[in-house]
Parts: C-alpha cells; structure tokens; sequence
C-alpha cells in the first residue's frame, strides 16, 4: 500500500480536472423540495446571559427545520466541512458567525443558536433542507455500484459552504485525515477567528478567520497551526483573496470550467481541491472531485476485476454521472470510506 493510499483526501495538485457541461448560478441548487418542507418553532429554552468567547448567551429557542429522507451524521460527517463535533446527543458546529447545535428527530433537524435568531433561512441555506433527493438521487446512474451506495448511505446530502471557509479548510487538506484537518481548523479558528457567543459554559467558540486576517499572518504562525507544509499556501491564498486579485464572488457566475481555473491560480490548489471547494460551496453539481477514494470507489465498483489506469477513471468520471455528478459523487466517497472500505 502506498502512501497516498493511506490519505484520506490525497494531494490537492496531483489529479487532472474533470471537465463536465457547465450550468448557470441559479440552476445549481440541485432540486428544489416541496413545500410542505417548511420550518417551524418549537417551545423555548431557558437562556441564561453571557459574553463572547466561550460564555454562554442567552439561546435561541429550539428550532425545527421539517425535512424528509436527511442523514444529518453522514452529511456533517462525510469530508465535506471540518468544525463539527459530535457532543452527548446533538452535532455542535459554527455557520459563519453563529455556534449551533443541530440533532436529527423524527420531525426534522433540531436547532439551536448560542443567541437568538429571528430568521434561519442562513441554515436551511446550509443544510440544503429544500433540496428533493428523491429527484437528484432519480438521475443517478441506474447501475449496482451506485445501487448499493444509495442504499448504504440514503439520506446524505451535499452542505452550502462559505466559500472561503470551504476553499481554505480543503487548501489544509491536503494528505491529512479528517480528524486531523479538524485539528488544523479547529486551531486556525482558535488562534485567529473572531471570539463568539458560545452555546456552553467554559466552550471556547470562534469564528473562521477571514482571508483579510490571515493574510497578515506569517507562515510561522501558521505553521504554529500544524498546517506543515501546506502554510504558504494559505497564506498566499489568504494574500490574492484579500487582494482582490481572486474573487470568490464571482466565481460562482463563471462556468465550470472557468470557475476551477480560476480557483486553480491560487496556490497549492490543485483540480481536487478546486472541485471540493465549487461542490461545497458554490454550488456547482456536476464537481466531481476525484481523490484516493473516489477513485479507489470507481476502480473497486465499476472495473473490480481489471486493471484500469487513473486516466481512464478520470474519463469514465466524466461522463457517467449526469447532472448531478457531485451528489454522486459524495456518496460514492462516503460508501467506500465507511461502508465498504476492504
């Protein structure tokens, strides 16, 4: 077994880009569910008064986010984003400037802030509760592999990240295990985010740094992160996004191709990287990042008894996977990571 073979993610510069038919900005929320999926209150909390920083505020009331067919473990766990963390009986998370506490009920997805919010459209936005995935998972291609990984792993969706959150997290990626990218982010966040209201006593809470924030960093302060080799390239990322020499924001308008170019101008992000960060982020369903274990899924399940080179998986990636290629994808990478990893 090689080394790659024991990464979890695989470099982020090594794998060549898939090149799928690109969509339009507004196109790419996959599909939209029906609306009787709508978000409810439930009685409050008792709130107790605090400061930021790791004091608690006064919480918001439980909220109910009312969604069918959502594996809220698979998708908080799969790879996709790196600050959540499973504590007692709920997931305990930060999306954007707001601690949050979600849990999966028979109802939906279970939330509370650290303080109150009037509107949760931001998490639902998150979350992706509007998405149908009976829709999405009726393009999948009709075929065992992708038969048996639906069946394993129903119920996962794909996050709506922030986008330099997303980019940054997977530019940290790069040849770690998720536990330890965790490591990394948590530290990064700890070290140079923004103090928050958390939603426990003596829990500290901060929020992502900005590209601004860490682009006055040092590569010595960032290695101080144990982000290794990979700290030059955070912060030259860091330095061209606070520039304005890259902008995210318009991203997102270009098509795919363009867009992972675009993306791929920044340093240590390579084709994988790029894809990660336009599927979780931006919104682009047809990314299909490929990684040791996409790649090891594709030659495992779909060629199992030949010996097929990583260029020809590249070109089956391409065009097998419809219009919802990233949503494949992601099931794909959870099924062999967690299901089916012999």
């Amino acid at each position: 077994m090689s080394v790659a073979d024991c990464d979890e993610f695989g470099s982020g510069t090594g794998i060549l880009p898939v090149r799928l038919n690109p969509m339009k900005k507004r196109s790419r929320s996959s599909v939209t569910a029906p609306r009787a999926l709508a978000s409810v209150a439930t009685e409050p909390t008792v709130a107790t008064p605090g400061q930021p920083g790791g004091k608690p505020g006064r919480t918001s009331p439980t909220h109910l986010l009312s969604v069918r067919d959502y594996d809220l473990a698979a998708t908080l766990n799969s790879g996709q984003a790196f600050r959540w963390e499973w504590r007692g009986d709920a997931w305990h998370g930060v999306v954007g400037r707001r601690a949050v506490a979600v849990q999966q009920t028979d109802q939906g997805i279970a939330a509370q802030t650290a303080e109150p919010v009037a509107d949760w459209d931001w998490l639902a936005e998150y979350l992706q509760t509007s998405v149908n995935l009976e829709a999405v998972l009726a393009t999948f291609p009709d075929d065992e592999p992708m038969r048996a990984a639906v069946a394993a792993c129903r119920g996962l969706r794909l996050l709506r990240q922030e986008p330099w959150e997303c980019l940054a997290s997977f530019i940290l990626s790069s040849t770690k295990q998720i536990t330890q990218i965790r490591q990394i982010v948590a530290e990064l966040c700890r070290r140079f985010g923004e103090p928050l209201t958390a939603l426990h006593q003596g829990e500290p809470c901060c929020s992502f740094p900005t590209a601004e924030r860490l682009a006055r960093c040092t590569e010595a302060e960032l290695r101080e992160c144990k982000a290794g080799f990979r700290a030059p390239y955070l912060l030259g990322s860091a330095q061209r996004v606070a520039s304005g020499d890259c902008d995210l924001a318009r991203v997102a308008d270009l098509p795919l191709a363009a867009a992972r170019t675009e993306l791929m101008r920044l340093p240590g992000v390579g084709p994988k990287i790029a894809d990660c960060a336009l599927l979780f982020a931006f919104g682009f369903p047809t990314a299909f990042p490929l990684d040791v274990w996409v790649l090891r899924a594709l030659g495992r399940l779909y060629f199992p008894r030949r010996r097929v080179t990583p260029r020809r998986l590249r070109a089956f990636a391409e065009s097998g996977f419809g219009p919802h290629a990233g949503f494949a994808q992601q099931y794909l990478f959870h099924y062999i990571r967690t299901i089916h990893p012999a």
